[in-house]
């Protein structure tokens, strides 16, 4: 009997240690979540924050960016246009060449 006694005690305070360690166990885990939560809402705020000021140096340099597309464009423009325009001078110049060849023909011809 008093050995049963004693392993009825042992039994509860096996129960109780178990209970114990439960116990800790889950307020370990809860700490760990609220830890987790805490890290990753800090990871959104720091996100959100980036993302804001990729947002306000954006605005800030479109203006700039802007005058630069429209320089490249003038640019191109231009550049497209000397093109033109010596395209149309040197067919300018085979006319000339073609007509003035027709014209020794004639003459000599």
């Amino acid at each position: 009997m008093i050995d049963q006694k004693k392993q009825v005690a042992k039994e509860a305070k096996r129960e109780e240690k178990r209970i114990a360690e439960k116990a800790a166990r889950l307020a370990r885990e809860q700490a760990r979540r609220k830890t987790d939560l805490a890290r990753e809402q800090a990871i959104q705020k720091e996100q959100a924050a980036k993302g804001a000021k990729r947002e306000e140096k954006r605005i800030a340099e479109e203006p700039a960016r802007l005058a630069r597309e429209q320089a490249r464009r003038k640019t191109g423009l231009a550049r497209e246009q000397a093109i033109a325009e010596d395209q149309e001078a040197r067919r300018r110049e085979i006319e000339k060449a073609k007509i003035n060849h027709q014209n020794k023909l004639k003459r000599y011809g």
